[in-house]
């Protein structure tokens, strides 16, 4: 077998957005994440949004504007006429 075909695989830091490292093995030597399993809403049980283009304000934006321009639906009475059952015989 050749001796360089293969790859170094070496110990490499990775690190979070929200500041936490940790290591483990691969290619590169630094690896940088946005969100890790210390900030990620499955494991911590937090619901976090990440936004980095403003799509979610144009999201809530566009739905609450929908929200406010449809009337709210009235109750309308309605009349129960009495229906006539026949009387046993």
């Amino acid at each position: 077998m050749k001796k360089s075909l293969h790859p170094v695989y070496k110990e490499a830091t990775v690190t979070c957005a929200c500041g936490a490292t940790f290591k483990t093995r691969s290619l590169k030597e630094k690896i940088n994440v946005e969100i890790c399993s210390s900030c990620h809403p499955f494991f911590t049980g937090k619901q976090k949004f990440v936004d980095t283009t403003g799509q979610l304000e144009r999201f809530q934006k566009k739905w609450k504007k929908k929200a406010d321009d449809k009337p709210s639906p009235e109750v309308k009475p309605v009349a129960v006429k009495a229906v006539d059952t026949p009387k046993p015989s």
